[in-house]
């Protein structure tokens, strides 16, 4: 008889290190790839082909499980931006919300105009 993976197969410290030792990025990369595992089970038939499968064979049936191992195995990767990353994706995110204000004003604009005309 086979026997079942538990948490502590993979050993939590391996783990640790393959998400640079933060106990919360272990938990949080981990948790959403058990998400995306579990939604494609869900979806298998509806022809959402976007959904990967999981990437390891084991005799887990338990979505976190199979992503504590594809990390494990180093099927499955994730990657921190730097601090400089995360300000450019605000100032772009920043530029976009002024030019959607700017775009409202403009058209609001417009549309009194008309009112008025």
């Amino acid at each position: 008889m086979a026997e079942r993976p538990t948490l502590v197969d993979p050993p939590i410290e391996n783990l640790l290190g393959k998400v640079g030792d933060s106990k919360f990025t272990l938990v949080a990369v981990s948790a959403i790839r058990a998400r995306e595992i579990n939604e494609y089970y869900n979806g298998l038939g509806s022809g959402h082909g976007a959904l990967i499968p999981p990437q390891v064979s084991s005799v887990s049936n338990k979505s976190l499980s199979l992503a504590l191992e594809e990390l494990y195995q180093g099927k499955l990767e994730f990657y921190r931006p730097t601090e400089d990353e995360i300000e450019a994706e605000r100032a772009a995110i920043e530029a976009a919300e002024l030019a959607r204000q700017d775009t409202n004003s403009d058209l609001d604009a417009f549309t009194d105009a008309l009112r008025d005309a």
